[in-house]
């Protein structure tokens, strides 16, 4: 398929030996990463044909419907597959602060702030 046309080619994931694949969640407006998540094969198919974000939740070891419970849903707008086929990328509409602890993204803490030399 050359650059430009109009056809696309069905990707299918690459789910990794225990069935998972990670999903990052990208605000489609601001591109602020709001978190990570991992998928099962059901949660990317239930995705898929509803349109808002499913994922496997490998404590609890079920499916997870993002936001049933406290109402932080996520509308998807785009899926993106990384090179590899091994990692999504997902652009979503948040309908509330994603994070359980209140904060719109789930990284919202720095790890270090130590100081990094320039680049040359």
């Amino acid at each position: 398929m050359q650059k430009g046309d109009c056809a696309k080619a069905v990707i299918e994931p690459r789910f990794d030996e225990k069935g998972l694949i990670p999903a990052i969640i990208q605000d489609a407006e601001n591109g602020q990463v709001l978190m990570l998540g991992f998928m099962d094969k059901e949660a990317f198919e239930r995705t898929l044909s509803s349109g808002e974000v499913w994922f496997y939740s490998r404590s609890r070891q079920e499916l997870w419907h993002k936001g049933a419970t406290s109402g932080s849903r996520l509308y998807v707008r785009s899926i993106f597959i990384d090179c590899d086929e091994d990692a999504l990328l997902l652009q979503v509409n948040p309908a509330v602060p994603v994070c359980h602890t209140g904060n719109m993204s789930c990284f919202f803490r720095e790890l270090t702030q130590r100081q990094h030399p320039e680049p040359p």
